[in-house]
Order: structure tokens, then C-alpha cells, then sequence
């Protein structure tokens, strides 16, 4: 079940600035769908992390670069899906970061907080597109 009356797909621009954007999207999304507090952290912190890495991993900060976050929903569920402009990565050799060797690195933690996060995560076109499946309850 698709609503046309909340905005569906956005394009932001590959700067640290953009993710602004995200909190008040989400606002949005969860306030119009009447989604949970509990879904609605989830849903904050692995969005604003994978368009982070989009940003900043995909995208390398150029601004001329676009990263596009389309969303949609189901009676039960609300995908995200995240598209970059970069080459992608490989998401199946991402580092643990509860390891105790990289417990103290700085960064790394972005797709370990997403898929702990989010219901589903799948990962298209060698990481350039990321989709986030959230489970949906209403308050």
C-alpha cells in the first residue's frame, strides 16, 4: 500500500550537511504511518548511517554526486532503498567491529549498527544499493 500524500523518494547531495535531511524525513515517514518509538529509533540510526556511508564512502564527499533514498511501504513493513553513485564495496568483508583489535578504531561500525538495526538488509550492485527492511508495528 503506497501513499502518494507523503513525500516517497528524495535525492540528496554527497555532503556531511545533507544527512540533516534524514531526521526530518523520517519524522515524517513515522508520524505519518503512525510507527512506534522503538521502530522509529531503528529506523533513525540505520538510515542516517547507510546515506552516511553513501556520502562519504560511495559518493567520497563529491558533491556533484547524488545519493537517492526511495522508500515504500506494505501493511507491515517499510523498505528503504539507498543508492549511490560509487563502485560499491565488499560488504561481505566488512570488519567485525566487537572484535577486540578494532574496538578502539574510530570508524567501521556503520553496517554492523544498520544490520543490527534493521530487520533485512540487502546489499545490490557490489554495495552501491543497500535496501532496509523494517517491521512495522502502529503505536
Amino acid at each position: 500500500m503506497i501513499q502518494n500524500s507523503i513525500i516517497q523518494n528524495i535525492e540528496l547531495s554527497s555532503q556531511p550537511e545533507s544527512l540533516i535531511q534524514i531526521e526530518n524525513y523520517v519524522d515524517e515517514v513515522c508520524e505519518y504511518y503512525d510507527i512506534n518509538e522503538d521502530n522509529y529509533g531503528n529506523i533513525l540510526i540505520a538510515l542516517t548511517e547507510a546515506v552516511n556511508n553513501a556520502i562519504t564512502h560511495g559518493n567520497h564527499l563529491n558533491p556533484n554526486k547524488k545519493v537517492s533514498l526511495k522508500m515504500h511501504t506494505t501493511e507491515s513493513d517499510v523498505f528503504f532503498t539507498i543508492k549511490d553513485e560509487g563502485d560499491g564495496f565488499d560488504f561481505n568483508n566488512v570488519a567485525d567491529p566487537t572484535l577486540p583489535q578494532n574496538l578502539q578504531k574510530l570508524n567501521g561500525r556503520g553496517i554492523f549498527l544498520i544490520k543490527s538495526l534493521a530487520d533485512e538488509v540487502i546489499f545490490e550492485e557490489n554495495g552501491s544499493i543497500v535496501r532496509l527492511k523494517f517491521c512495522i508495528s502502529p503505536n
